[in-house]
């Protein structure tokens, strides 16, 4: 972990407030639409349900232009949530907002985490909870369920459990779920999700680490959290929280970034650490907290199109990197489907009326998908794909954001597929599909385990 860079002004606050039991913190950046929801919910949550704990609540901002941090002190005063809730708590809570420093010039969410870390252990707080800024099904229950296995169960690490849109969290469902599942063996179903509740103890442990690249410092921090507390021992959980109703995100247009960040660190942890995972086999559940929930989350409209016409754009332009850094076999099966996509996705253009420079139309993403219908990536292709990835970052012939960046056209072409293929199912049974490739990405580790020990072989024979 890289020394601390807190400010004067921060160091100042922390004296001021001396210590506290439970902390929440926000990170943002422009949320000013959204964070005020978020600070009464968690204000709410705090004193319903940990009313003789002494609270705080922490926004780390990146510097929003909009306001977001007046929002956050100007949000309802504390009497107007203890007047709602009829309860009177012991301590006031006290809310800090402040602008984040960057971290060796990078800043992103996990820079704003990492000031909420080295706060929350000055504080000396048992439990942190972290929730994101843009979220709009968050409800003061969230609270208690992110702090209580803390609190009363002893965990150390509580990830979340959310009704999620099938076409959500598509990195999530495609890589880092799959992936951490087969390498760990535990089902941490949202290994990114967001929102996380962490204990004094696994705070403490993540500012000893000394791996916090520039990946960490931006998206990176969920999968960098979650697999710490896997692979150092930390007691896990997971916890209901029932639908995430948060900004939107269309994969092809929004996510392209945030995956270099996410999938470059838990390829860098994978190989950092294999002592963590080589020996697993299978997996298995976690406790999960909480009551289910029935809700159907809001839908989310994805230009499939658009993602099959990446895919085989990428290989044009990334072909030659696809061939180096995955198995020969793998990267045949890829190139070929590549090609196989552009003239699906150009006619379904065609078909769809998409392209013109004065277009007008808008088709749904059923509409799009039934155009592609017939398109399919098939799931142990996909693992493969992740597998030999891991083996290429070992090697080092890559820089790993060179690498990820290779594989973005690929998982376009992933995406795509899974939105074709469910195209006519509800969420629920669209999740059967996710566990099913998970089931793959376990029945396949073999394969990741054979050409890891093969270069474990290469390097102790030595050059020849």
């Amino acid at each position: 972990m890289p020394p601390t860079t807190l400010t004067p002004a921060i160091r100042d606050e922390i004296a001021r407030l001396g210590r506290a039991d439970i902390m929440v913190g926000i990170p943002s950046f422009k949320n000013a639409a959204t964070i005020g929801y978020v600070v009464r919910a968690a204000h709410a949550g705090l004193v319903q349900y940990f009313p003789d704990h002494k609270p705080v609540l922490v926004n780390s901002d990146a510097g929003s232009p909009d306001g977001t941090q007046r929002v956050v002190i100007e949000t309802e005063p504390p009497d107007y949530v203890e007047s709602i809730l009829l309860v009177r708590p012991t301590n006031r809570l006290d809310r800090v907002t402040l602008t984040y420093p960057e971290i060796d010039g990078v800043g992103g969410k996990g820079a704003a985490l990492r000031t909420i870390f080295e706060i929350a252990a000055a504080l000396d707080v048992q439990a942190l909870v972290v929730v994101d800024s843009d979220l709009r099904s968050i409800v003061p229950e969230w609270i208690e369920l992110l702090a209580g296995p803390i609190l009363k169960g002893g965990y150390d690490f509580v990830a979340p459990l959310y009704a999620r849109h099938k076409h959500d969290g598509t990195i999530t469902n495609t890589v880092t779920y799959p992936l951490t599942r087969a390498l760990y063996g535990l089902r941490i179903r949202q290994p990114i999700g967001g929102d996380f509740g962490v204990s004094g103890d696994l705070v403490a442990h993540y500012l000893t680490q000394d791996d916090w690249t520039a990946d960490v410092s931006k998206f990176g921090i969920d999968i960098w959290m979650t697999t710490h507390a896997l692979s150092g021992g930390f007691a896990v959980c997971q916890t209901r929280l029932g639908a995430k109703v948060h900004d939107p995100k269309d994969p092809g247009a929004d996510l392209g970034p945030m995956f270099r960040q996410v999938v470059g660190t838990i390829l860098r942890l994978a190989v950092e650490r294999p002592g963590a995972w080589l020996e697993i086999k299978g997996s298995h559940d976690v406790p999960a907290y909480g009551f289910e929930r029935l809700i159907d989350p809001p839908p989310l409209e994805v230009n499939a199109v658009r993602l099959l016409d990446e895919f085989h754009a990428g290989s044009l332009t990334l072909g030659e990197t696809w061939r180096r850094a995955l198995d020969p076999d793998t990267a045949a099966a890829v190139v070929a489907l590549a090609a196989e996509a552009g003239p699906i996705a150009d006619a379904a253009s065609r078909r769809l009326g998409l392209g013109g420079e004065s277009d007008a139309t808008h088709p749904t993403t059923l509409q799009m998908a039934e155009a592609l219908a017939g398109f399919d990536f098939p799931d142990d292709l996909w693992a493969r794909v992740v597998y030999d990835l891991v083996i290429a970052t070992r090697r080092g012939e890559f820089d790993t954001s060179q690498l990820t960046a290779a594989l973005v056209p690929i998982y376009f072409g992933r995406v795509a597929s899974f939105v074709v293929e469910n195209r006519h199912l509800d969420t629920a049974d669209a999740e059967e599909r996710v566990e099913r490739q998970a089931r793959e990405f376990e029945r396949l580790k073999p394969y990741l385990v054979e050409r890891w020990l093969a270069l474990d072989a290469e390097a102790e024979e030595g050059p020849q």
